[in-house]
């Protein structure tokens, strides 16, 4: 196989890829979002010159074709570079799939099928009240059993989002879920120092929590160990993680029960599925993030679907247009319905989605292509 051309359809939030081989069969992907321009520019003058034209088993070689990208261009080892590998890779797994009629998760070996959701909460400007009423609303409209808070500031040295709103709202959520049978989840995104985080670690475990997410500064693993060493409750992380020597002293040092890749973050479904073997030869599952409606939770889906140490469930958005206005009008076809707290792996070909030809034709437009043999 050699891919001959890459196309990318970017805005700042979010940016899909195109590829074609020599056969002239296309697949769709997804850089990372968040400042995705940067990351599709970075794809067409970094990793472009290096995939472009060159002949590869895709069976056997197309996680070398990627890390052969990855060693032409060592200096940059960073997330730039991750996120812009990932559209690619992401977009040739869809062809390969549309290739062989098979979905994506079918090549990783899985199947189509359903997958039990969480309602993960993004907001941290919303009262626990609120919180609470959401949840329950959502409960009763879409089936969710399981559900994701946020506690303390982000990245907020011990703060609080307001003065008391974590002492409020986990036992405000427990109690508006209490003898309803869920699992709830927590998500500190790297607020605390170890004597802080550890407090209310206790305090999640005394109101029945059972998933502590970034409890502290992700970069400190150490922290995280000391946290994860002292309580019950199953502490988790890695989203932002995109080196992979870094997992592998992750779990070296215990540091998370749960390990939480971001597929996109990573830069895509072949270098997350080799974090997904290091988790599982340290006994832990994979709950990955994707804490967003764009690509990277329908990669998740078909991940889920055939790992073997997949989490419990998927992390699913229950944020709208006032906190992710770009979600809206991406695709023709709707990926995300959630019925009685699950989603379904279609048995349609690659990715099962098609994207709104009207959004493609609004973003910015680039191509690179393959030099004529």
């Amino acid at each position: 196989m050699r891919l001959t051309k890459i196309e990318t359809f970017a805005t700042p939030d979010v940016g899909f890829v195109r590829v074609s081989d020599e056969a002239g069969r296309e697949g769709w992907g997804q850089v990372s979002t968040y400042q995705s321009d940067i990351s599709a520019a970075v794809l067409h003058r970094q990793v472009a010159p290096h995939v472009l034209g060159v002949e590869f088993d895709p069976d056997t070689g197309q996680d070398d074709l990627f890390q052969r990208a990855w060693e032409k261009e060592h200096k940059f080892p960073g997330s730039y570079m991750c996120r812009a590998i990932g559209g690619v890779e992401t977009a040739l797994w869809d062809l390969r799939g549309k290739a062989a009629g098979k979905p994506v998760a079918v090549l990783l070996g899985g199947s189509p099928g359903k997958l039990r959701a969480y309602a993960s909460s993004m907001k941290r400007d919303i009262t626990p009240e609120q919180e609470a009423e959401r949840f329950r609303r959502l409960r009763g409209e879409h089936g969710f059993d399981a559900f994701k808070f946020r506690i303390g500031a982000e990245c907020g040295r011990n703060r609080d989002e307001w003065e008391g709103r974590t002492e409020a709202i986990i036992p405000e959520i427990a109690a508006a879920m209490r003898g309803e049978d869920v699992a709830l989840l927590a998500d500190a995104n790297s607020c605390y120092a170890p004597g802080e985080a550890i407090h209310y670690g206790r305090m999640l475990q005394d109101h029945g929590v059972s998933h502590y997410e970034e409890p502290c500064p992700y970069w400190e693993l150490e922290q995280t160990a000391e946290v994860t060493a002292a309580l019950e409750i199953d502490v988790t992380g890695g989203e932002q993680d995109c080196w992979l020597p870094t997992w592998r002293r992750m779990f070296e040092l215990k540091a998370v029960n749960v390990a939480q890749p971001d597929v996109l973050y990573l830069g895509g479904i072949g270098r997350t599925l080799q974090v997904a073997k290091m988790a599982a030869a340290a006994g832990l599952p994979v709950t990955p993030h994707a804490a967003n409606l764009g690509l990277v939770t329908l990669f998740t889906m078909h991940l889920l679907r055939a790992i073997p140490n997949a989490g419990p469930y998927l992390e699913f958005s229950i944020e709208g247009a006032d906190y992710y206005p770009w979600q809206y009008g991406l695709y023709r076809n709707d990926p995300y319905r959630v019925e009685g707290g699950k989603v379904e792996v279609t048995d349609a070909p690659g990715w099962g989605v098609e994207i709104a030809p009207e959004w493609l034709e609004a973003a910015g437009y680039r191509v690179s292509e393959a030099a004529a043999r």
